[in-house]
């Protein structure tokens, strides 16, 4: 059901895509930390949204469907206004191809795999992945807007460097797991 309070925290992290993205257009701190909040309040919609919907019953098939693609809108949205911007730059803009080019695969393997009825589960390595990914970004969001002294860009380069690793590491799992699929189609 599209009105359940975990499909409404999905939908939610969606609706806030625009308003991050468009935060990040203007320099300055209050944008960057009103983009922070945003974020980080998006992020945590993905944990209790499929946390509910697991301890309520109220998993749907609407929900599958979304929660990945609320996932994938958010860290392809800001990442690529982070570059925009010039908040990823230089060697760093590695790791954020890296994770985007991922997802791309990631979602049509899945989709790929939906249409032989093979289903994927998420692995826990690809749950931190998610976890660092999202740290590593929220980082860089607020980026030279934050504390004086602190090595807020830097931090958040290092986790975008781990996070794509992990991505790498995950992205080969799947692939893995689906070239199975193609090449032995009964097997």
């Amino acid at each position: 059901m599209l009105t359940s309070l975990p499909n409404i925290l999905t939908l939610s992290r969606i609706a806030v895509i625009p308003v991050i993205v468009a935060l990040l257009f203007f320099p300055g701190k209050w944008s960057a930390w009103t983009a922070l909040g945003l974020y980080a309040a998006a992020c945590i919609t993905d944990w209790f949204d499929g946390y509910l919907a697991r301890i309520w019953r109220e998993e749907s098939l609407i929900g599958k469907f979304l929660d990945p693609i609320a996932d994938k809108l958010l860290v392809a949205a800001v990442l690529m206004m982070l570059a925009a911007v010039g908040k990823i730059a230089g060697l760093a803009v590695i790791p954020a191809i890296i994770i985007l080019l991922r997802e791309v695969m990631v979602s049509g393997l899945r989709e790929f795999l939906a249409g032989l009825r093979v289903s994927v589960p998420v692995s826990q390595l690809a749950k931190w992945k998610t976890g660092i990914q999202m740290g590593a970004i929220g980082w860089l969001i607020v980026g030279a807007d934050g504390p004086e002294g602190w090595p807020v860009t830097l931090i958040g380069e290092v986790g975008l460097w781990l996070a794509a690793a992990l991505t790498l590491l995950t992205g080969w799992d799947y692939l893995r797991a689906g070239l199975r699929h193609m090449l032995n189609p009964q097997g």
